[in-house]
């Protein structure tokens, strides 16, 4: 299977790209992991990306390009590989196209994991993780016993830099301006899979696996 991964932040990529990763043993392929452990390790492209994550802008296409393109040439991705982040503009896309194309490889499916505004603001201004053990939390849907102290060492809970309200709305704006029309993009293409990212993860899981015809 080679797949793509669509949807606003906050949607429920990454537990459900875990869940396809695991069916069909391919890797995923995370380019918002690569580029946070870039910043991270402070390397040269760390440095070149950090205030624009922090800002909830996109990384310039060329670069996020560089980096897949390096990433599908790795053995275990011979078989295929579930790309997370990627393309995000139709520019990405075609970078994508270009390096497919040289590998004589295609898309098997894009899938759409839907979810209002309104819902991703909540999910992920509620996040919070412990300063000390990073344990994770959300004040709506886990919160912890005592406000801002973490159950399982005591520690503070903070919010992530990127989690803050107005980071969140800028990211959709960024999303709805220059992702979605990928959906129409592939849509043209008979290769999209559009699924709806509400409710109980296993819910959605099954939507995932029903859409692309393993369910």
């Amino acid at each position: 299977m080679r797949l793509i991964l669509l949807g606003p932040p906050g949607a429920g990529k990454g537990t459900q790209a875990a869940a396809i990763r695991d069916r069909f043993g391919i890797p995923h392929v995370s380019t918002g992991d690569m580029l946070r452990e870039a910043v991270a390790a402070g390397t040269a492209l760390g440095e070149k990306v950090k205030g624009i994550m922090a800002a909830g802008r996109l990384v310039p296409d060329e670069t996020v390009g560089e980096v897949v393109a390096e990433r599908l040439a790795r053995p275990d991705a011979r078989k295929g590989f579930l790309l997370d982040g990627f393309p995000r503009t139709l520019r990405q896309a075609e970078i994508l196209d270009t390096v497919l194309k040289t590998r004589s490889e295609g898309l098997d499916a894009v899938l759409e994991i839907a979810l209002n505004d309104e819902d991703v603001v909540k999910r992920l201004s509620g996040r919070r993780t412990c300063a000390a053990c990073g344990a994770p939390c959300h004040v709506a849907y886990a919160p912890p016993k005592v406000a801002g102290v973490c159950d399982a060492c005591g520690g503070e809970l903070r919010q992530r830099d990127d989690d803050t309200e107005g980071v969140i709305r800028n990211r959709l704006s960024v999303y709805h301006q220059q992702t979605s029309p990928l959906t129409a993009h592939y849509g043209a293409r008979g290769l999209l899979r559009k699924v709806d990212g509400s409710g109980p993860v296993d819910e959605v899981k099954g939507r995932i696996f029903q859409a692309l015809g393993t369910e």
